[in-house]
Formats: C-alpha cells, sequence, structure tokens
C-alpha cells in the first residue's frame, strides 16, 4: 500500500519546485524586459518583444510600465518626458510625424505652449491620452528624423504655432536662427489648400522686417506705419571686442532704438547684458533711445515723436 504521506511530500516537493522555475522564469522575463527598457531609451514594443508580453501585462498591473499607445510603454518616471512621448508615436505609427508645440520643444524653443503631443498620419487613426492624432500628409521636405523621432521642420512648427495674437514662434524661430523666412513661405508652398493659409501667409509678411519677440514687432509695425524709413533690424556691432546686435538701428546717424519686452522682465542676465550694450554703445558715439512694451502699446504715438526728434538731433 503506498505511503499516502510520502506522496503528499513528493508532490508538494514537486509543486515547490514548479513555483521556483516559474519565478525563475518570471524573473529572467523581468530581466530581458528591463534590458531592452534600458535600450530603448526606457521604451519598449509588445510588437518588437511578443515573447515578453505576459510580463509586460504583469508589469503594467504591477505600476512598473504605463501604457502610452497601443503596445508602448514606457518607465512611469518617464511617462511625461516629451521625447519619450514622440518616440512612442515612432513606435506605434513609423510614419507618423509630430508637429505643433512637441516639435518646437525638441527643436528649437524649449518652453514652446503644449497641452498634448499632436500626431499628423496618413491614415485616420483614434486619438489617445496625451495624444491628439489627425490625418495629415507633411511633405518629406519638412520633415525631421533625429535619434528616432520624426518631427515638422522649424519653418513649419513656427507659422503652424503663430497666430496674429501670438507670434511667439514665428520671433522665436527667428531668433534662434532655427529657421527663416524664405524657409517659412517655402514651407507654406509646400502645404497649400489648408485652413489658416492666408492668415500664415500675412503672419509672414507682417514678419518681414524679422521680430525677434513680440514687442520687437509691435516696434516694427508702428515704424511701418508711421512710415519712417533707413531703418535695420538686429543689426549686428562689434564694439569694445564684443559682438551686440542692435534691435533697431538707424545706421547712417547712429540711432539706437532698444526694445525691452516680456523676456527682459524674466531674465535677468538678458537685463544685464542689455546694459552693457547699451553702455558700449554710448561709448562709441550711439544715441540710444529704450521703450518698453507698455510704451509701445498704450503710447505710439509717443514713441514715434521721440524717434523723430532723435533723428532731427542727429541730422
Amino acid at each position: 500500500m503506498p505511503n499516502v504521506r510520502a506522496l503528499s511530500t513528493e508532490s508538494a516537493g514537486r509543486r515547490t519546485i514548479g513555483l521556483r522555475v516559474r519565478s525563475l522564469l518570471g524573473m529572467k522575463a523581468c530581466s530581458e524586459v528591463d534590458f531592452f527598457l534600458r535600450r530603448g531609451g526606457g521604451l519598449i514594443s509588445r510588437r518588437d518583444h511578443p515573447s515578453l508580453a505576459n510580463t509586460i501585462a504583469w508589469l503594467v498591473r504591477q505600476g512598473k510600465l504605463v501604457p502610452l499607445l497601443p503596445g508602448v510603454y514606457a518607465q512611469p518616471e518617464l511617462a511625461r518626458n516629451v521625447e519619450i512621448l514622440m518616440r512612442a508615436v515612432s513606435h506605434r505609427h513609423p510614419d507618423a510625424v509630430v508637429f505643433g508645440g512637441a516639435a518646437a520643444r525638441v527643436s528649437f524653443w524649449p518652453d514652446a505652449p503644449m497641452g498634448t503631443v499632436d500626431v499628423a498620419a496618413s491614415t485616420r487613426v483614434a486619438s489617445r491620452p496625451g495624444y491628439r492624432l489627425s490625418r495629415r500628409r507633411i511633405p518629406p521636405e519638412l520633415v525631421v528624423e533625429r535619434a528616432g523621432l520624426r518631427y515638422t521642420a522649424p519653418a513649419l512648427t513656427a507659422i503652424d504655432l503663430a497666430t496674429f495674437q501670438c507670434a511667439d514662434a514665428i520671433d522665436v524661430a527667428l531668433r534662434t536662427r532655427a529657421a527663416t523666412l524664405e524657409g517659412m513661405y517655402e514651407a507654406l508652398r509646400l502645404t497649400p489648400n489648408r485652413a489658416g493659409n492666408q492668415e500664415r501667409l500675412k503672419l509672414i509678411i507682417d514678419s518681414r522686417n524679422e521680430p525677434w519677440s513680440a514687442a520687437e514687432r509691435l516696434a516694427h509695425r508702428i515704424l511701418r506705419a508711421a512710415g519712417l524709413t533707413g531703418w535695420e533690424t538686429n543689426l549686428p556691432v562689434f564694439l569694445e571686442g564684443s559682438l551686440y546686435f542692435i534691435d533697431i538701428a538707424f545706421p547712417h546717424i547712429k540711432l539706437a532704438i532698444e526694445i525691452d519686452g516680456r523676456r527682459h522682465q524674466e531674465d535677468q542676465d538678458l537685463f544685464e547684458s542689455d546694459r552693457w550694450r547699451q553702455n558700449a554703445l554710448v561709448a562709441n558715439g550711439w544715441r540710444v533711445l529704450r521703450f518698453t512694451w507698455t510704451m509701445l502699446k498704450e503710447h505710439p504715438e509717443i514713441v514715434v515723436a521721440a524717434i523723430v526728434q532723435a533723428i532731427a538731433l542727429k541730422n
């Protein structure tokens, strides 16, 4: 007669061995996931690793992975990183292109406003939390591919984001030399028949004097409306061993117009550098006038009168 106690002990031993084997296999699978996450910069795709599907699902339940797009997962601490969100798009939709605020952040404007990641796809795809997907074709000439990212070129990004209420995207692209007006005209030409293109064209024309800030843009409008001529913008001058850029200059009479916009209130280094620039200009025979955003916005006629008087004195 078989020993019941012995059989029970043997069965329990087998179960223990089975649990240990499954535990070891689970640990091995988790190690593989960790390896692929490191190699993937914090991302893993179920499509690329079908044998790890169960382990990935378990890690999601444990809160150690979060789904970004169907079949694409990230470590929780990286789930809000813009580049991670954009690379997830490349995993899920290899031909898709990111545009809008996310594209600006990784190319020329780190602080660009961004609610969701805007994605242009060749076919209609349902949007997901954190993403807004739309059917749109981006010409290949206007797509930048870098380190697993695909996003619109700065020229197109700038005119996509800019409006007459806030043209900061164009101003920042010009200031950082990420794009040129010629490039923006070309981006508009390559994306015809889009809603809003007429406004984009007017914005580019309004940018013809290449403003580097909203305040400079307003100053340019005021000078043009007043019929003043002979001025240049962002004029490079080399003084006392340093290169400076004058916001608005009448170079033939050495009259410099300096514009203090929002950035001067927020950036102490910029405020200081502007004072060094002004001192160098004055020391080298330039007359300098300074105007703030409030002056330009609320008292444009006084701004014009001050400039006209300075021109008369210089002449």
